[in-house]
């Protein structure tokens, strides 16, 4: 069970201390291997950076810690956002979304990269209305200068 828990900057909410419930995790929506998506939205600006997936122990610990942490479906594991790369996201709120489906996770992006190519956000191609997908976010730092062994 979590202890009582005050994450930053509860928009729209009473940001007191929160009295947990014990069982705030089961009204979550798990697929059948156990994990939710969670759409990384600036706290600010409101911009989408990333989705990625949690189970609930990456969950509780993103609260606990007060930062996205996730679970890796590539590693099989808990992942710790900015754990090679130090853009660490600061979780500031989280939102449940009508079907109890899926997450949002209000964080500020420490360093203003969000994504594994080096770019603010993971969204950076935008379709054109002739099919074809239009770059339209600049790369902010090389991921060879991010990562010892970068992806692609």
């Amino acid at each position: 069970m979590l202890e009582a828990h005050k994450l930053p900057h509860l928009t729209g909410c009473n940001s007191e201390i929160l009295s947990m419930k014990p069982d705030w995790l089961a009204v979550i929506r798990w697929d059948a291997s156990g994990l939710c998506p969670v759409i990384a939205q600036d706290w600010q600006s409101g911009a989408i950076l990333m989705q990625a997936f949690v189970n609930s122990e990456a969950l509780q610990l993103a609260v606990t810690e007060n930062r996205a942490i996730y679970w890796s479906r590539s590693k099989q594991r808990i992942w710790r956002k900015g754990e090679e790369s130090g853009h660490v996201q600061v979780l500031h709120s989280v939102y449940l979304d009508c079907d109890g489906d899926s997450l949002i996770f209000e964080v500020e992006q420490l360093g203003g990269i969000a994504c594994h190519t080096g770019r603010a956000t993971c969204y950076f191609q935008k379709l054109q209305a002739d099919g074809s997908w239009q770059i339209c976010s600049e790369v902010l730092k090389a991921p060879t200068e991010i990562y010892t062994n970068p992806k692609g």
